[in-house]
């Protein structure tokens, strides 16, 4: 009697659901352990150029130097905050492949675009409520700092916890892997020496 052997039934997998920008940049403030998880194999490009041009053009806003160059000439003053928008981008992805060599240095196994495109959106998600207080507020006031401090420590977390789910990485290697350049840029970003002009 001959066997007979049936093909298994495939598989069929449901087609992940899109990434909007709404739902990755805000839902890393409410969810970010499931907007991470979600955001793992996806390149969000977009999503971080968008955030890096709108918190450079913010940081310049916050300036007395933009202002003032504003009352004298207009053209001028946008030109300048169009320079730092994309200042702030390409520091920005320095960071993120930074970020993605060390991880990688350390053992980890992830992908270079979607490390370097988040680290970089929730690197400008978390700073954005300070940012917007440092538009209206001067800098050394006390909403603007205790801002400063809290998006820096949650920003922190969450460049560890990406790079942790990221690369495989346990946690004391994904803390180092974010370390150096996270403080450095929450020194240069967040706490200046003079802020506030």
């Amino acid at each position: 009697m001959p066997v007979t052997t049936a093909a298994p039934p495939s598989a069929t997998t449901a087609p992940r659901r899109k990434l909007f920008w709404h739902r990755l940049i805000f839902g890393l403030w409410y969810r970010p352990v499931e907007v991470l998880d979600e955001a793992r194999d996806r390149s969000v490009w977009g999503a971080a150029a968008f955030l890096c041009l709108l918190c450079g053009a913010l940081g310049t806003l916050a300036k007395d130097s933009f202002w003032g160059q504003w009352r004298v000439d207009r053209t001028l003053a946008l030109e300048a905050m169009g320079i730092a928008a994309v200042v702030v981008l390409f520091a920005s992805l320095l960071l993120g492949v930074v970020t993605h060599a060390i991880a990688r240095r350390l053992g980890g196994n992830g992908k270079f675009g979607p490390t370097v495109g988040l680290f970089v959106v929730l690197f400008w998600a978390t700073d954005l409520p300070r940012l917007l207080l440092d538009t209206w507020l001067a800098g050394d006031t006390v909403p603007v700092r205790a801002a400063a401090w809290i998006t820096s420590a949650f920003g922190y977390a969450l460049a560890a916890l990406l790079i942790r789910g990221q690369h495989h990485l346990p946690t004391h290697k994904a803390v180092a892997a974010v370390s150096i350049q996270m403080l450095a840029a929450v020194a240069l970003l967040k706490f200046p020496y003079g802020s506030g002009g």
